[in-house]
């Protein structure tokens, strides 16, 4: 990037930054002189940023609202990380982002050079994402999420619990997070007094209101939803070491499965929760790594049973 389109974004950023800017104050901050700072005034409106001046006392420089949107001054590798975050987006699982992120990446198209185009486009090309089962989320229940989140102001929701049942839930909006599949909402539960998690998809209906709410001090969040999600509806905890490090283990197991510690540099221990010990069963000797069951009995005798039967198997293929 040549020093003029430095300066050209350091300009930008100070007229974003303040209301009014005397010429003076303007070249100081840029260290070049007020006859260099009205040519680079001069490179702005050319691009098509309105930069509005007034002489006289309590005049100077102003970035007005511009009638149409200017070209992006973007290196290439930035232009390239927005449109593939672009497409992402396009394929979020969130109904009505799809369409907006494609006229996004359309319009970006327009507005940055060939051969940044061209890398666009080639990324593009190469790169796709594929969904499989992903609950469909409403765009407008994201967005009344987020804004009572920045506000911190109390939410109203109608929510279809894990039962089937229909309820209405007061909650201070805190985190809206992604993990795996699903997206959730962590909030205070106002009326169970207690934190929870609720899936976006189960949300019929999302209201802000008009009461603010105090932040309170939080759990870790992320490691609350991966408890919440391991466990559900499940009631008996499972606890099974890894005789590999963290890491390996990271590798070949989804965050939400459960709490994974680490013992020491050559283990770690997994902590959640089912009924299915047969799928989890098959899931562990599946597995690269050694693995030892803590608990429950239950999981020893379904690995045991699935012992004997794949023993059957070898014996009746030979």
């Amino acid at each position: 990037m040549s020093d003029t389109t430095r300066r050209a974004l350091r300009l930008l950023t100070l007229l974003q930054a303040r209301p009014v800017w005397t010429g003076q104050s303007l070249a100081d901050e840029l260290g070049v002189t007020t006859r260099s700072l009205r040519r680079d005034i001069e490179r702005l409106r050319d691009l098509g940023y309105p930069v509005l001046s007034e002489k006289g006392h309590g005049g100077g420089y102003q970035l007005g609202a511009g009638q149409r949107l200017p070209p992006l001054l973007l290196e290439a590798d930035e232009a390239v990380a927005v449109g593939v975050g672009l497409r992402l987006a396009a394929a979020s699982g969130i109904t009505g982002l799809d369409e907006v992120a494609v006229r996004s990446l359309a319009h970006l198209e327009q507005l940055v050079h060939q051969s940044i185009k061209d890398q666009i486009a080639t990324v593009g090309a190469a790169v796709d994402v594929v969904l499989t089962g992903v609950p469909p989320v409403q765009l407008e229940t994201l967005l009344v999420l987020a804004q009572g989140v920045r506000g911190q102001v109390q939410l109203r929701l109608d929510y279809v619990a894990r039962d089937g049942a229909a309820t209405r839930r007061r909650v201070e909006p805190y985190r809206v997070l992604s993990m795996g599949r699903n997206w959730y909402l962590f909030a205070w539960d106002l009326d169970r007094d207690d934190w929870r998690t609720f899936r976006l998809d189960r949300i019929e209906s999302a209201r802000v209101t008009t009461f603010r709410y105090t932040a309170r001090p939080t759990p870790d969040i992320q490691e609350h939803l991966r408890q919440a999600v391991s466990q559900g509806a499940r009631t008996t905890r499972v606890r099974v070491r890894f005789l590999a490090s963290r890491e390996e283990v990271v590798a070949v197991i989804p965050a939400e499965v459960g709490t994974l510690e680490a013992e020491g540099p050559g283990s770690c221990v997994l902590t959640t929760f089912t009924e299915e010990f047969d799928w989890v069963a098959f899931r562990l000797v599946s597995l690269p790594m050694p693995v030892q069951v803590l608990e429950p009995p239950e999981l020893v005798a379904a690995m045991s049973a699935m012992s004997e039967r794949l023993t059957r198997t070898v014996e009746r293929s030979r």
